[in-house]
């Protein structure tokens, strides 16, 4: 039974989330909120022990389309960096901050950017796209992310400077259309680079948060050297180019990590 602590502890700790937030903002949205996102995540790791081909994509389309058809279309609820920022300006601790505070700011403490890897909506579409392994070196273009986190940051400051009108109307069109944007320019990188996730690697704004964050993460992908035989295999299928046979948080790209398991349904020794 111990190989299925880790989603025992992920439920636990998701539930622990559900409840807090149930009890301290005293809305029954955030039990069932983070109670499905966690069973979810749970399901999907238990998929994969019981090696299950798709455990993952299951995950991401449990997961995405809730966050981006429910709260985003239904529920109109910016969900990407700006709503974050709106809300941070507000000064309430509400939907996208609470997001960002258990996902991508505190949450990669525990599981690193397994989010990028089980939930993001945009991944969710861009994974099933052909180029699942890179089949071109990793670009050194990492700055650009600097850009699109900066410019969401300032897009939404001069909504509130220049006091504009209907704001939360207009944090619904900038969800929708840069849904569209992300969706587009992920499309074309992934063509343009032969990878799925170049948007990742290159422009996603909220790795900003997810990158320091990540180097200190307790779940992470370790390599047994006493049966590791240096085949190579887990460098050609990791989506974002980390040497996971290096244990050392300096491995190469190692905040990358998206913890897709991978490398571990593909080592041949079993020494990830």
């Amino acid at each position: 039974m111990k190989k299925y602590a880790l989603p025992v502890i992920m439920l636990i700790v998701f539930e622990a989330v559900a409840v807090t937030l149930w009890l301290t903002k005293d809305n029954l949205f955030y039990l069932y909120n983070f109670s499905y996102i966690g069973i979810s995540i749970s399901l999907g790791i238990f998929l994969f022990i019981r090696k299950y081909k798709h455990a993952r994509r299951i995950v991401q389309l449990l997961v995405g389309l809730y966050m981006l058809v429910y709260l985003g279309l239904i529920s109109q609820e910016n969900m990407q960096i700006e709503g974050f920022w709106y809300y941070l300006f507000t000064g309430v601790f509400e939907a996208a901050t609470i997001h960002y505070a258990v996902a991508k700011i505190f949450g990669p403490l525990i599981f690193g950017r397994g989010w990028c890897g089980f939930a993001c909506w945009t991944a969710m579409v861009l994974d099933f796209l052909p180029y699942k392994t890179p089949k071109q070196p990793r670009k050194k273009i990492g700055w650009i992310r600097y850009v699109t986190f900066t410019a969401s940051l300032l897009f939404v400051a001069a909504l509130f400077l220049t006091h504009a009108g209907n704001i939360e109307t207009i944090m619904f069109w900038a969800f929708l259309i840069g849904n569209i944007l992300y969706y587009a320019v992920g499309i074309i990188l992934a063509f343009a680079f032969k990878d799925n996730r170049a948007f990742c690697k290159y422009i996603c704004p909220i790795t900003v948060f997810l990158k320091p964050m990540s180097y200190f993460s307790l779940i992470r992908i370790k390599c047994n050297k006493d049966k590791c035989v240096d085949c190579g295999k887990c460098k050609k299928v990791c989506p974002m180019n980390v040497d996971v046979t290096d244990n050392s948080r300096k491995r190469l790209n190692g905040t990358e990590c998206i913890l897709c398991m991978e490398c571990v349904r593909n080592c041949p020794k079993d020494a990830l």
